[in-house]
């Protein structure tokens, strides 16, 4: 049976927090692979100065290439549409039924998991992998598995203000993600 990581997100954009986040539980785990995987609709957040899901999907796609054990997985933004994580790992396990799923979240997403659309169920279908980060409580009623990675404090957000503000993201972003993201003027880089 193989065993696969999922670590959902907007990736807007992706950043070397995904990435190190990614690797490490891949490795810790001993994971076959990790898939990043963009939402097409996010239920949990309004998405503001914004790529479009298939942007999103390219820059994911960009930032893991190269790695033999990260992929990027285009299931939500194909689909389309508002991407609630049970409707979505019911797809990935009928396509793959010989294959464990671990569903990766931060540690913000664990102290909201039971706002989670069919939680009940959804806890059934994958193993939750629980990733540290400063500030959470880490306080859940569900079993979630918790990795501690090296904490690298830099967000989409920080990096979408910093491309706005034309700062530098130097060693914050792969560079083919920059450079993706200077050639379709995304954030404000125009």
């Amino acid at each position: 049976m193989r065993r696969v990581g999922i670590l959902g997100g907007t990736f807007n954009p992706p950043h070397i927090g995904h990435l190190i986040m990614a690797s490490e539980v891949r490795e810790q785990l001993n994971l076959d692979e990790v898939r990043l995987m963009p939402t097409a609709i996010p239920p949990h957040k309004q998405l503001s100065d914004t790529a479009t899901p298939c942007q999103r999907l390219e820059m994911t796609e960009r930032a893991v290439k190269g790695n033999n054990y990260l992929s990027s997985c285009d299931e939500e933004v194909h689909f389309g549409g508002v991407s609630f994580t049970f409707d979505t790992m019911q797809r990935l396990l009928a396509k793959e039924p010989d294959t464990e799923f671990y569903f990766i979240i931060g540690g913000d997403m664990v102290d909201s998991l039971h706002t989670w659309h069919k939680i009940d169920e959804l806890i059934k279908l994958v193993r939750f992998v629980g990733v540290h980060r400063p500030g959470t409580l880490r306080k859940t009623d569900y079993q979630i598995q918790y990795i501690d990675t090296p904490l690298i404090d830099v967000s989409s957000t920080l990096l979408r203000n910093k491309y706005a503000s034309g700062k530098t993201t130097v060693y914050l972003v792969p560079d083919s993600v920059d450079r993706y993201i200077r050639q379709e003027g995304l954030y404000g880089t125009c």
